[in-house]
C-alpha cells in the first residue's frame, strides 16, 4: 500500500477543481490564406477514428477522445496530459462555403479548411458607358451658331 503523498493528493484535487478547458486541451491556430480559412487544432494521441466533426448551423463541433493507456499495476508518478473526450466549438460568420469544408489528421494535428463563398470574395463591378458626345456637341455648335 503506498503512504499518503500530500502533493499527490492536492495535485490531484487541484486537477479534479480546474477541469482543462477546450483550449488547453485542443490548442488551435487560425488564418487565412486566399480564400481559405485554416484551423490547425492540435490532438496529439488521439484515435483518428474517434475525431468526430458535426455542423449544426454556422457551429463547427470537434470532438476527439483520448484514452489513457488502462493497465491495473499502473502507479502515476505524474500525469499532466489530459484524456478522456475533448470538444471545441466554432462558430462561422457568414460568406463561408460550410457544403465544402475539409478535414485532414496527420502528425497529431487536424486541419479543417473553409473557403470563402463565391458569393463573398471580393469582385469587380464593371461600369457601362455611352458616349453621347456627338450629340453635345451638335447641340453646342447650333447654340453657338444661333449667337
Amino acid at each position: 500500500m503506498p503512504g499518503f503523498d500530500p502533493f499527490r493528493d492536492f495535485d490531484r484535487l487541484l486537477s479534479d477543481v480546474t477541469r482543462t478547458p477546450a483550449s488547453v486541451a485542443m490548442p488551435m491556430d487560425l488564418y487565412r490564406t486566399g480564400d481559405d480559412f485554416v484551423a490547425h487544432i492540435d490532438l496529439p494521441g488521439v484515435d483518428p477514428a474517434s475525431i468526430d466533426i458535426d455542423m449544426d448551423g454556422a457551429t463547427v463541433t470537434v470532438r476527439a477522445e483520448r484514452k489513457l493507456p488502462v493497465d491495473s499495476d499502473v502507479q502515476w508518478l505524474t500525469r499532466e496530459r489530459a484524456a478522456g473526450t475533448f470538444a471545441r466549438q466554432l462558430t462561422l460568420g457568414r460568406g463561408l462555403a460550410t457544403d465544402r469544408i475539409s478535414a485532414s489528421y496527420s502528425d497529431g494535428v487536424l486541419t479543417l479548411t473553409i473557403p470563402v463563398a463565391e458569393t463573398a470574395k471580393p469582385r469587380k463591378i464593371e461600369v457601362q458607358h455611352t458616349s453621347r458626345s456627338n450629340e453635345i456637341e451638335g447641340s453646342v455648335e447650333e447654340s453657338q451658331q444661333e449667337g
